[in-house]
């Protein structure tokens, strides 16, 4: 008994896209190419503009330093790997998940006090930075990470 095994290629005429549908899904995809070139270069030219507006919040940093908060009884931990090198689950699982973070929208951003409270209150952060003083303090954390 002869049993014929069927290349995956080698399929029946009846099964063959038709040259017109062939040609027609090509310019498709043409046009699909130009439109997502077209939309990202739109999405870089806004985000090189929202680049150029300045933080408002720039001239706050870098904060003084807390005197009652800068001794954590060992060397501080250098700015660049702890700015790099970070859990921020809330996007992500990464280690390296930070230069991700960069581009995060940070204006505008608000900050919404709301649950079991007398007054809720949804706060701007620009707002917020007006009332407050900024100051740098130094904590001493240990891990609680599973595997430690």
């Amino acid at each position: 008994m002869l049993i014929k095994h069927r290349k995956p290629w080698d399929i029946p005429h009846a099964r063959v896209t038709p040259e017109h549908v062939f040609l027609n899904r090509r310019a498709f995809l043409g046009a699909a190419g130009i439109a997502a070139a077209g939309a990202t270069g739109l999405a870089l030219m806004q985000g090189s503009a929202q680049a150029q507006d300045a933080d408002p919040s720039a001239g706050l940093y870098p904060a003084s330093a807390n005197p009652a908060f800068t001794d954590a009884g060992r060397p501080v931990t250098s700015e660049e790997y702890n700015t790099t090198f970070n859990n921020y689950y809330e996007f992500g699982t990464s280690k390296r998940i930070a230069a991700a973070a960069e581009s995060l929208p940070i204006r505008p951003w608000t900050i919404a006090i709301d649950g079991e409270v007398e007054k809720p209150m949804i706060l701007a952060i620009d707002d917020l930075l007006k009332q407050v003083t900024l100051e740098e303090r130094v904590y001493r954390h240990r891990c609680v990470e599973a595997w430690s």
